[in-house]
């Protein structure tokens, strides 16, 4: 799609692509594209009223281009369906893959001045566990032939790239068949050692309960959930967890304990003790992440990592969350690590950028 555009110069210094207000210049979307990736930018901001932004290592910046025209975007990305969403809801989530294998994940949404889309920039390439810098027993947890393990962290911190890199490492290193109950798909997977089956939810399946329903009676090694969003859900992936199926999945906390109470919460009173007890059974292990200005200019992620030990599982069962952290701060043994012991790795490697290096990890990140 061509996009008639005037590119105007914008805070990226030393930018060759980057030329005077004067001069007219035809730009497509995927040279937008192009250029963001170039940057290092994460996420574009684009709105029907103002200029453009986009983020670059956690920060949101002036982008060096005028506003396309985001109802022109829509109607060229949306099928019929998602059609249907953004008139009916005046917002939608979608993905689409660009010239080169690019994709994006971009929401879109109407607002008081008009039409705004948020995009995120996915890799082109599926990223590999080892260049994450995940926990060195990660791998071994992933051997697991049941069990759920969780990645968790805010928005924006990484969560479905570090899903992505488990599921490449599975291909390439298992048998199986993978099953993934995304919304939307974001990464495409080509199947390697591994059948991966990949399904949209609200193209493919009216929710996530729904797919994952029908994915017990498909005969999966492994289902991947985008989201856990409701006690349906959750429900739904413990007993796949407990029967006989790895479940990966994903949960909006900021650390591993809090992912506990937060599955525990979605219930009401009288399920929680069940709950308990079938999270106590089938958790292999907790992934939280938040990411920091690397000194390459780019981001790094820190990792904390609950892993199911007896000791664990025993206060789960209990409902004696409060004593996680202290679980995760002296089971170093077990491959487990909290926040503070990953930033002491990064420093220690001079992945950090300087101001990072001093400040608490409670207020490095934005959450």
């Amino acid at each position: 799609m061509l996009l008639q555009l005037r590119f105007c110069p914008g805070p990226v210094p030393g930018c060759a692509q980057c030329r005077s207000f004067s001069e007219e210049y035809c730009m497509d979307v995927e040279e937008i594209v192009a250029l963001s990736v170039k940057h290092n930018v994460s996420d574009l901001h684009l709105c029907s009223d103002s200029p453009p932004r986009w983020r670059r290592s956690g920060r949101l910046e002036p982008a060096p281009f005028p506003p396309p025209e985001v109802d022109t975007l829509l109607k060229a990305w949306l099928n019929d369906e998602q059609q249907g969403t953004w008139w009916a809801n005046g917002q939608v989530d979608f993905a689409v893959t660009l010239a080169g294998n690019q994709r994006l994940r971009g929401s879109a949404f109407k607002q008081t001045s008009g039409v705004s889309m948020t995009l995120r920039l996915l890799p082109g390439v599926c990223p590999q566990l080892s260049a994450l810098g995940v926990p060195q027993v990660v791998p071994e947890l992933l051997s697991s032939d049941n069990g759920l393990i969780l990645v968790t962290g805010a928005t924006g911190s990484g969560k479905s790239t570090t899903l992505a890199a488990m599921v490449d490492f599975l291909n390439h290193h298992t048998d199986g068949h993978i099953l993934t109950l995304e919304d939307p798909v974001e990464f495409l997977y080509q199947s390697e050692r591994c059948l991966i089956q990949q399904r949209e939810i609200g193209q493919h399946s009216p929710s996530f309960a729904d797919a994952l329903r029908g994915a017990l009676r498909q005969d999966p090694d492994v289902i991947l959930l985008g989201e856990l969003r409701d006690s349906e859900t959750i429900r739904l992936a413990l007993t796949a967890a407990e029967t006989g199926h790895l479940v990966l999945a994903t949960l909006h906390t900021r650390g591993a304990a809090q992912a506990i109470e937060r599955l525990v919460d979605t219930f009401p009173a009288q399920e929680k003790d069940p709950v308990r007890n079938q999270l106590a059974g089938s958790l292999r292990a907790v992934l939280a992440q938040k990411l920091l200005p690397d000194a390459q200019g780019g981001r790094v992620a820190l990792y904390e990592l609950l892993v199911n030990t007896p000791a664990a599982a025993n206060l789960i069962r209990e409902g004696k969350t409060w004593q996680l952290p202290g679980i995760i701060q002296t089971g170093q043994q077990a491959g487990m690590q909290n926040f503070d012991q990953s930033l002491a790795e990064r420093r220690a490697q001079g992945q950090l950028q300087a101001p990072a290096l001093n400040n608490p990890v409670r207020n490095s990140f934005r959450e």
